[in-house]
């Protein structure tokens, strides 16, 4: 598929842009982006290449208001950016697949390995990249300043300065709101597959220590955890990449023997 030409389904009523890279060999591979990233970022695009050359299947697609997918990114929701993904998934995914999910998007792939199980039909492996589960509650809300407070009652929502992009990071009421419909660091999380956790330790957005406190909520799973002493949130540099692949050739590779 051309990469300026992605497929599109509908999602309660967005066009969401998706690109599905076949593949002959189990696992697939599935990759779900952060906030306000889109799926022709560096990670995504190298895990991509990698499947090419490797011969595994890659679904990527964008959640609605990011990247070539309609929509207001200002209307977003974990639970609509999920129901999107789910939907993603079970129009494109055949077989066993391993889920990556950045930052925001590990909250999503755990949810989706919740719903997804529900319906007997788990992943069988997991990534996660600077995990941000329960983001809205335990990073956003409790370094609040009380501007941002008083934006969020009589605006709707408030702004916040990005490291990484000119335009502010914006923050609605009605995502914090749906956050808090879709924690999972409130009990145990069972995945029912193999999870290897990458977190940088110079990560200033999503510390290091929410990925410990992760751990603590999947006991039933095989969980490994590689810090990266001196990475950042996007973990994007060569050696980050590098790190990253191997990660998930070992578990596909792990995966493949399995069955």
């Amino acid at each position: 598929m051309d990469a300026q030409a992605p497929d599109f389904i509908d999602v309660n009523g967005a066009r969401i842009a998706v690109h599905h890279r076949p593949g002959a060999k189990a696992p697939g591979i599935v990759w779900l982006g952060g906030y306000r990233s889109d799926m022709m970022g560096g990670k995504a695009v190298h895990l991509d290449q990698w499947a090419a050359s490797s011969g595994h299947a890659c679904l990527r697609h964008d959640y609605s208001g990011h990247g070539q997918s309609g929509g207001d990114f200002n209307e977003g929701t974990i639970s609509r950016w999920l129901e999107e993904s789910l939907a993603v998934y079970r129009r494109f995914a055949k077989g066993p697949q391993i889920l990556i999910g950045s930052s925001m998007g590990a909250w999503i792939a755990l949810r989706m390995a919740q719903e997804l199980n529900n319906s007997g039909n788990g992943p069988a492996g997991i990534v996660l990249i600077a995990p941000a589960p329960d983001f809205t509650a335990e990073l956003v809300e409790p370094q609040m300043t009380d501007e941002q407070k008083r934006d969020l009652d009589e605006k709707g929502y408030f702004e916040k300065p990005s490291d990484y992009a000119p335009n502010p990071y914006i923050y609605t009421r009605k995502l914090i709101e749906d956050g808090g419909k879709n924690l999972v660091l409130r009990g145990i999380i069972e995945t029912g597959c193999p999870v290897h956790i990458l977190q940088g330790m110079e990560d200033a957005d999503v510390p290091y220590r929410h990925a410990l406190t992760l751990i603590e909520h999947l006991p039933m799973d095989d969980v490994t955890l590689t810090l990266v002493r001196d990475g950042d949130h996007r973990l994007s540099r060569p050696q980050d990449l590098d790190l990253l692949t191997q990660t998930v050739a070992a578990l596909a590779d792990r995966i493949a023997a399995a069955n």
